[in-house]
């Protein structure tokens, strides 16, 4: 056997460098480059390979939690079929990276983690950053990694690569097993060599496969769909990992089922599509709440019906409905007690295309659509254009962002009272233009997903929206996009502290305590102290960003077009009113009320809640 000596750190970079993926024909180089910042832990190893291999980009964050977030926002704009290594050193650069891992895992992203780990030999311990334990020395913090990731190892002796790099690239390319990947790699292996067998970096194809449904439940949802009256179509992540958005249109077009959108599925049809309802759920709309309240067959494809989804189960009322869900992944196809389907959706929707080509939903039902469907748009309207002088509403904000942004443009949050609003409200076009990290709901996520989806897709322009809590987590990846030249349009929305959370806190009646950005009152001791007045202008422009301000509409609207013609990375703060919300539309969320109270506002709430507990549901 041909052998190259190579330490373990060459050999990983060099094995990375060579792998592809192949779905539907098209190949691809599944890594574009590696994400890290250099410490003691990795400098000698993965960076003395990553400087032998130029041509394996590498990129320095700011910040190790950012690097796996844009890692994430890279690989979901590219349907999970490429994706970016992270590094870091030992100790808090490794820690920083667990929410990332986490965020990936959850919702079915495909991340490498390199962290670096302590000394394989522990002749010389302890090192620098090392987690100690009086019942064992084979721990470090990288086992914190374990419950977060979907596959994880740790390379104690260089030839262990041979064995662990395979499985790494099974998980990172399944379609079903995939999430974080985390490999631990000891400082002192990293620098080790040893003589590895060539055939271990010659260029590897790893097929995606198309699973087809099994004949027999294909046919029990054939019949169950072929006696439906009232079906729906529960849209997920899965419609747009499997690229399978064309088939569901087809397939609507042809049965006249409607289809609602969770957060990852939105984008599955456009918008102004006959048989598309819009969002489902706690942060549904209208029209889909409705149906999906008297809905007989739930059509499930690609979802996991998490609690937003469902309206923590109260969103599906009617007494004998029943599910029919269409996943890769066996758990999500079995929920609610369903027929399951596990399968790919393109395929499947395409089969089920041919087997029920001679049914159509009754056109009472498709009248019904219609109309809702309508009622939606005008509703809609409605909060795009409410006059809020001076301080624009979020409706307005939505409206002007989506005015200037172009069909194919995206738009990108994860947390706070943003994504429940652009849920509803955001009009997506062509797929893959909302991009909305609800899985994990992570603040800090949006600006470095923003470079991740910009990188994917240079063509496209980029909106990013914050809050401004949000925006005080994690602001620095400015700097990132600003040396690698990558163009973001951020929106800071400025409310005077967390204001999702501010109006959950009133809504359950806690009157908004601790989500204000006030001073202390030492008199009193409580948080009702005078207003801090935060320059976020003066923040991102020492960052180096392109900043303008706007303190209503007209302004907002100046400054997105002059953000449009930039080629460099801008931020606008715009004030919002806090306490102008998108309504509700038939929906709830299950946030768990005080039992006892002195506070009236809280006993009257936890009254209200326990009416609503009633609705909930057992899918039996």
């Amino acid at each position: 056997m041909e052998t190259i000596r190579l330490t373990t750190a060459q050999a990983l970079i060099l094995f990375l460098k060579n792998q592809y993926v192949e779905r539907d024909d098209k190949e691809l180089r599944f890594f574009g480059g590696i994400l890290g910042i250099f410490g003691h832990g990795n400098v000698a190893g993965i960076g003395q390979a990553l400087q032998e291999n130029p041509d394996f980009k590498y990129i320095m964050v700011k910040n190790e939690q950012a690097a796996v977030h844009i890692a994430s926002g890279y690989t979901k704009m590219k349907n999970r079929l490429q994706a970016f290594v992270c590094t870091s050193s030992i100790g808090p650069g490794a820690t920083n990276m667990v929410t990332g891992a986490a965020l990936a895992t959850i919702n079915r992203l495909p991340v490498l983690i390199l962290p670096g780990d302590i000394f394989a030999t522990r002749k010389v311990a302890p090192v620098l950053q090392q987690l100690e334990s009086n019942f064992t020395q084979d721990i470090s913090v990288n086992d914190c990694f374990k419950p977060v990731s979907r596959y994880w190892d740790r390379i104690n002796r260089p030839e262990q690569l041979i064995t662990s790099l395979p499985e790494v690239m099974r998980v990172l390319t399944s379609p079903a097993d995939t999430g974080a990947v985390t490999l631990a790699l000891p400082q002192d292996v990293q620098a080790e060599a040893f003589d590895f067998p060539v055939e271990l970096f010659e260029k590897r194809v790893w097929h995606i496969n198309r699973t087809l449904a099994d004949r027999g439940q294909l046919q029990k949802a054939i019949k169950l769909i072929s006696k439906a009256k009232r079906p729906l179509i529960v849209a997920g992540g899965g419609v747009l990992f499997s690229e399978a958005t064309l088939e569901l249109d087809r397939f609507v077009t042809q049965s006249g089922i409607p289809v609602c959108e969770t957060q990852a599925g939105k984008g599955s049809l456009p918008y102004n599509h006959a048989g598309c309802v819009g969002a489902v759920g706690a942060t549904g709309n209208l029209a889909a709440n409705i149906l999906a309240k008297d809905a007989d067959i739930v059509i499930g494809i690609g979802t996991r019906y998490s609690d937003f989804t469902t309206a923590s189960k109260t969103v599906f009322q009617n007494p004998s409905v029943k599910f029919i869900n269409i996943n890769v992944f066996e758990m999500d196809a079995h929920k609610h007690s369903g027929l399951s389907i596990l399968a790919d959706a393109k395929v499947t929707l395409k089969e089920f295309r041919k087997e029920l080509k001679g049914f159509h939903v009754d056109i009472d039902y498709s009248q019904k659509v219609s109309e809702l469907k309508q009622k939606w748009e005008i509703e809609s309207d409605r909060l795009f254009t409410i006059d809020n002088q001076p301080i624009p509403s979020q409706g307005e904000i939505i409206n002007a962002i989506w005015n200037v942004a172009g069909p194919k443009d995206v738009i990108l949050s994860a947390a706070g009272s943003q994504p429940g609003d652009l849920h509803k409200l955001w009009r997506t076009r062509t797929p893959n233009t909302y991009h909305m990290e609800y899985g994990y709901s992570c603040m800090g996520y949006e600006i470095p997903a923003g470079i991740g989806v910009k990188m994917a897709d240079p063509n496209r322009e980029v909106y990013v929206w914050v809050g401004d809590g949000t925006y005080l987590m994690n602001p620095t990846e400015i700097v990132t996009a600003i040396l690698e030249g990558i163009k973001i349009n951020i929106i800071v929305v400025n409310n005077q502290g967390f204001g999702s959370i501010g109006a959950l806190s009133g809504s359950i009646g806690s009157e908004g305590f601790g989500t204000r950005f006030v001073k202390r009152n030492f008199e009193t001791g409580q948080l009702t102290g005078e207003k801090i007045i935060i320059d976020f202008a003066k923040n991102a422009q020492s960052l180096g960003a392109i900043v303008f301000t706007a303190n209503s509409i007209q302004s907002f609207n100046k400054a997105l077009k002059k953000v449009k013609k930039l080629k460099t990375t801008s931020v606008i703060v715009v004030d919002a009113d806090r306490d102008a919300h998108v309504p509700g539309y038939e929906s709830w969320w299950d946030v768990a009320i005080a039992e006892v109270s002195t506070m009236k506002s809280v006993q009257k709430a936890r009254t209200d809640y326990e009416e609503k507990k009633k609705l909930e549901k057992y899918f039996l």
